[in-house]
């Protein structure tokens, strides 16, 4: 079983890491992983566009801010990503946020998929590497939730558009348009649902 205690404090890193570590990545012609293609290029600049734009317009709703402000006790967010996937993208600034609202409830780290594959593969999605995928932890360390790699409304949508289109660039376009519509409104529904089982007697 993984050690999550000891990946987040020894191998997580923050969100500006994360985010600067995409940047210098690019700028020297390379992707986070393995495959550092004109096509993962492509998507890294997209998302980094994507991460720009949200970090500077997301709005945390209420309802979600009431959740995270109730807990009572602290935990430690665990996200399983790469600087080329689009979900994560279009996900990862809210957890900065709600970090950055709630420094004393949520402690926030980072780590790279194709870097971490066992723990990757202890959290795989109908058998795929999927992400990102959220773990939130106890103080203790204990795996207490998870959630990903996109939410349910959404991958519904996925699934449906792989059975009508066989280009993968036709899908991530509609998924990517889905995102644009929803502002962040239902991952933040999700999540706050999350949220509120933490506690729960």
């Amino acid at each position: 079983m993984a050690n999550y205690s000891n990946i987040f404090v020894k191998e997580g890193i923050s969100y500006i890491e994360y985010r600067d570590l995409i940047v210098s990545l690019f700028k020297e012609g390379k992707a986070t992983g393995d495959d550092s293609s004109e096509e993962m290029l492509h998507y890294t600049r997209l998302n980094i566009q994507r991460m720009e734009r949200l970090d500077k317009t997301a709005v945390l709703s209420e309802t979600l801010l009431a959740s995270v402000q109730a807990l009572k006790n602290r935990y430690h967010f665990l996200v399983i990503t790469e600087g080329w996937c689009g979900d994560a993208a279009q996900i990862v600034p809210l957890f900065d946020k709600m970090t950055a609202a709630f420094p004393e409830k949520i402690d926030l780290r980072f780590v790279l998929r194709d870097a971490h594959l066992e723990l990757m593969d202890a959290h795989l999605t109908g058998g795929a590497r999927a992400i990102p995928v959220l773990l939130i932890l106890n103080e203790a360390g204990e795996l207490v939730a998870r959630w990903g790699p996109r939410p349910a409304v959404a991958q519904q949508l996925l699934n449906g558009w792989k059975t009508e289109y066989a280009d993968k660039h036709i899908r991530s376009e509609k998924l990517h348009l889905w995102y644009a519509r929803d502002k962040t409104k239902t991952t933040q529904q999700e999540i706050e649902k999350l949220i509120a089982t933490l506690e729960e007697d």
